[in-house]
């Protein structure tokens, strides 16, 4: 009886031994995220972008005004062409061109503008997603997640559906950010001053980069 009494104890030592060798064991998973994509469709983000492309709409409807009046002008230049005087028409060309350039030099400084405050709004919500990050992947086992939010820099060729954790992180901020209501989902930020197709020629029309919720 004695023998028995002292081996349970033991028994019980050594399966504590076990479990304790086991979790001490380092992380192997392995994931991906897209970093932007996250911070961007967290409650936080959304509202931010929502207040970004607010600011942002008076200077795209501007531009949109603008970008007709030059196309009316290259229409009226276009029906003109078999009437009228030389002269007429080469001050009318003048014009064009004139609107035109200063039209393609606002659009590069809105959109440079809009660049910023996009990047402004990564940077602040960026280190919090990261806390997130760095807690969940403890939390989870992972040794490694890689960022692929840039496809043309990502070392990452192919990835498993069940390894993104995008979407997870993005639960876990807002689990965590009680303050925050939910808001209608904000667009990603995309190019928010791209000219329109216009039906007549127009040379110096430029097309704007991507950025932040506006179209």
């Amino acid at each position: 009886m004695k023998l028995s009494s002292l081996a349970l104890p033991s028994l019980a030592l050594g399966l504590a031994m076990i479990s304790s060798a086991q979790t001490a064991q380092p992380p192997t998973k392995v994931g991906i995220i897209h970093i932007q994509n996250a911070i961007l469709g967290t409650k936080d983000g959304q509202k931010a972008l929502q207040e970004l492309e607010a600011r942002s709409a008076p200077k795209k409807k501007d531009l949109e005004k603008r970008q007709g009046d030059i196309v009316a002008l290259q229409e009226q230049l276009n029906k003109s062409s078999n009437v009228g005087g030389e002269e007429a028409k080469q001050k009318l060309m003048r014009e064009i061109d004139q609107k035109k350039k200063a039209f393609s030099r606002d659009v590069d400084d809105a959109q440079a503008d809009l660049d910023q405050e996009n990047q402004k709004v990564l940077n602040e919500l960026g280190g919090r997603i990261m806390a997130v990050l760095d807690k969940y992947s403890n939390d989870n086992g992972y040794a490694l997640i890689l960022d692929v939010s840039n496809q043309q820099t990502s070392p990452v060729l192919f990835a498993a559906n069940g390894i993104d954790v995008t979407r997870d992180i993005i639960a876990l901020y807002d689990k965590n950010s009680p303050s925050m209501t939910a808001v209608p989902s904000a667009k990603p930020a995309t190019a928010p001053f791209r000219p329109a197709p216009a039906a007549a020629p127009k040379p110096a029309a430029p097309a704007a980069p991507k950025p932040a919720g506006v179209k």
